[in-house]
């Protein structure tokens, strides 16, 4: 495991991420932040709400979920990207255009 940069890779290939505990709550938080959100965009739906509110509150949501994965992207280069490519692992690099463009759609 690589302490300095907080990543590990798991056994039989499989990639993980070590996160501090810090870091580990803030995701959490923001995550159930959103979850809240989406069940209070389907209490609007149930309820009927006007459509151009629940358009309003869909795209705070989407908002919050772009902010939630530009964090994890952000953590994601700075640390296991900047250790492959140090590592002279390629691959990474390959990966992380991968992931951006799933990120873009």
């Amino acid at each position: 495991m690589d302490r300095e940069n907080n990543c590990c890779c798991g056994q039989l290939g499989e990639k993980t991420t070590e996160r501090a505990e810090d870091e580990r709550r803030k995701l959490i938080n923001r995550l159930n932040r959103i979850e809240g959100q989406i069940r209070g965009i389907r209490g609007m739906i149930e309820r009927d709400a006007y459509c151009a509110d629940v358009l309003t509150q869909s795209a705070a949501a989407a908002a919050a979920i772009n902010a939630f994965n530009r964090e994890v992207l952000s953590r994601h280069i700075s640390t296991c990207v900047v250790r492959d490519i140090r590592d002279g692992d390629e691959q990474s690099v390959e990966e992380l255009v991968h992931l951006v463009q799933k990120l873009m759609k």
